[in-house]
């Protein structure tokens, strides 16, 4: 292996210069950061030289960041700062058309009849960026901008790198297991107590999260009141939101004839998202999260019904003995009859957008600020936030593609068998729910939580891969 590892570098300037530069990175960071950011750094060095060679490991790490640590960034600033997300996308994107290119012979460009149509949302989404910002995006907004397209592409990546039976696997037990351990450490730092839970979240400064602010969150930001779950995930609604997407494919396992990996561990990682995702307070995921059962109990899964009364029924006594029952309930009906601080301003919020949308039908007001002063963008829904980003063609286009896609999955479950169509009806169930999640929340459609964006087209994605030629080895 050392000669090998020689022959390469002698015969290769630029892996030299490479290794090189990586070797004095890692030293240079261990003086300036302290060995644990060099311990960090040498893994994450392993993590991208496996990635350079595996488009699986590539996905996975995709899937771990999105989960775990959405908004991490290098710990230095290099012109700009690219997030750990970012990086993991273009490269997982760069591994997998290098490889088409070397060998057109065994792996052939996958577009899938989704493709034109994600082509032309985004299409639609750069010209109304242009035209919101008169031909010059801040560049914030188009920092942003290129965090929400590469999002959006993980649907191609996903469709192009998931080709066997068991790269579909490893990918939907890694998104399942970094959804469990996102979830673990949500639990983690809301039973922590304040002080210390607010000493481990700072401490990610260093790596581009918030150190001042509301760091912790409460609800109704009223620091005496209920402390709210967000994990790493900065927001509760939006860490609420993915654990949604993620419980609802791991409740398909769950009920599934040939689960993914072992019930009790299926069981245990459902129990812990879900656990996670009431404790965010997040009305809006749990309404999402109903959505996406109703809808596997619906289409096949009628044990589903009893396991939603279950999980109904054990969350209730898990709130009356953590003495939240009386609270979780007033907070859940105030919102419904939108008597709270949180429903008035989605209120003001909604007549806002719709104003906007009457004012900029076709193409909306791009991604910047609101053109006019009377008006303010920004809403908590994801398809009045694309009606007044990018007008009611580019929401007209996302309705459709969501429902082709729908459309197509549906359609290939009669030829699928048992695991595969529970590997495909999880998918669609997740996406149920982050549809149900964007009547009150924006995040599956925010430049600014391209993690998010990522989370719902990757999902698309895989559901995608796993209704078409897979091969079966494995």
């Amino acid at each position: 292996m050392a000669i090998t590892l020689r022959t390469h570098l002698a015969q290769s300037p630029a892996l030299a210069a490479a290794m090189a530069l990586a070797t004095g990175g890692l030293v240079g960071g261990a003086a300036a950061f302290g060995p644990l950011y060099a311990l960090a750094g040498i893994f994450g060095l392993l993590v991208g030289l496996a990635m350079l060679t595996s488009t699986t490991v590539g996905i996975l790490a995709v899937f771990a960041i999105i989960t775990i640590l959405p908004f991490g960034t290098l710990p230095f600033r290099a012109i700009i700062t690219p997030n750990f997300l970012t990086l993991a996308l273009v490269a997982l994107s760069a591994v997998w058309v290098l490889r088409m290119l070397a060998r057109p012979d065994a792996y052939d460009l996958r577009v899938t009849p989704l493709g034109l149509p994600i082509f032309g949302f985004l299409g639609l989404t750069f010209f109304s960026l242009i035209l919101g910002a008169r031909g010059l995006p801040d560049t914030s907004t188009l920092h942003n901008y290129v965090k929400f397209t590469l999002g959006v592409l993980l649907f191609i990546s996903i469709v192009n790198c998931v080709r066997t039976r068991a790269e579909a696997r490893t990918a939907l037990r890694g998104l399942l297991i970094s959804g469990g351990i996102a979830a673990f450490v949500g639990l983690a730092l809301w039973a922590m107590s304040d002080r210390i839970a607010l000493q481990i979240l700072v401490a990610l400064g260093r790596i581009g999260y918030p150190t001042s602010g509301r760091v912790l969150r409460y609800v109704e930001d009223d620091v005496h009141g209920l402390e709210r779950a967000i994990g790493f995930s900065v927001d509760p609604n939006s860490f609420g939101g993915m654990l949604a997407l993620i419980v609802a494919l791991g409740a398909a396992q769950l009920v599934a004839q040939r689960p993914i990996m072992q019930r009790w561990l299926l069981g245990l990682l459902v129990a812990t998202m879900s656990l996670a995702l009431i404790l965010t307070f997040s009305r809006t995921a749990l309404i999402g999260l109903i959505a996406a059962a109703a809808y596997l109990a619906t289409l096949r899964y009628r044990r589903l019904w009893w396991l939603m009364l279950g999980g109904g029924v054990l969350g209730g006594i898990l709130l009356l003995a953590l003495g939240f029952a009386d609270e979780f309930i007033n907070r859940f009906i105030s919102g419904i009859q939108f008597r709270d601080q949180a429903q008035q301003m989605r209120l003001a919020e909604y007549e806002n957008a719709l104003a906007i949308i009457a004012r900029y039908p076709a193409f909306g007001i791009g991604f910047g600020q609101a053109p006019d002063l009377d008006l303010t963008a920004g809403v908590s829904s994801i398809y009045l936030a694309i009606g007044q980003r990018i007008g009611l063609i580019g929401l007209a286009a996302f309705l459709a593609t969501v429902a082709t896609w729908f459309y197509q999955t549906i359609r290939a479950l009669p030829q699928l068998d048992e695991e595969r169509s529970s590997w495909v009806l999880g998918c669609q169930a997740g996406i149920v729910a982050a549809l149900a999640v964007g009547i009150a929340d924006h995040y599956f459609f925010n430049i600014e939580f391209s993690h998010m964006v990522a989370l719902f087209w990757g999902t698309m994605g895989l559901g995608m891969a796993m209704a078409g030629d897979l091969e079966e080895s494995g």
